[in-house]
């Protein structure tokens, strides 16, 4: 099973290949776009009422350019990336990119329990994605908080 940090990840290396970053900060760009976006997924699943968004956002009754998730991804590389390098045209068709990404990404998520559907339950394994670390505590708290759906 990939993990979401790998979904992310392959998701933003697709969506930038027509892009022309300069090599010097091209590593430093897909990678501050991949944990923006795991950044406001997990940010989003620590805030409360985050859970339905999120849930939302992945069973498609949200639409991920006008989620707040996705916008907060966005404020994110703009904080963390965009304001510290010199992109010129690069960095808006980068930020323009995140709803796009956001929603391939929402698509993957799978039925991880084998319950017929994506749910809660889903939703926290695929954010745990087996690493444990923060996303790891994080999905087994919100877990057993709200339970399996």
């Amino acid at each position: 099973m990939l993990s979401i940090s790998d979904i992310i990840s392959g998701q933003v290396k697709s969506a930038t290949n027509k892009i022309n970053i300069p090599g010097d900060v091209k590593n430093q760009v897909l990678g501050g776009l991949s944990d923006s976006i795991l950044g406001s997924l997990t940010q989003t699943a620590t805030q409360a009422g985050g859970i339905d968004e999120l849930k939302a956002l992945f069973t498609g009754k949200a639409d991920a350019a006008k989620s707040s998730v996705t916008a907060l991804a966005g404020d994110l590389f703009k904080g963390n990336v965009l304001d510290k390098l010199n992109l010129g045209s690069a960095g808006p068709a980068l930020s323009a990119l995140i709803p796009t990404i956001m929603s391939k990404v929402s698509h993957l998520i799978k039925d991880q329990d084998g319950d017929g559907d994506v749910d809660l339950n889903d939703i926290l394994l695929t954010l745990k994605g087996g690493s444990g670390g923060l996303l790891g505590t994080v999905g087994g708290l919100l877990g057993g908080l709200f339970g399996k759906k």
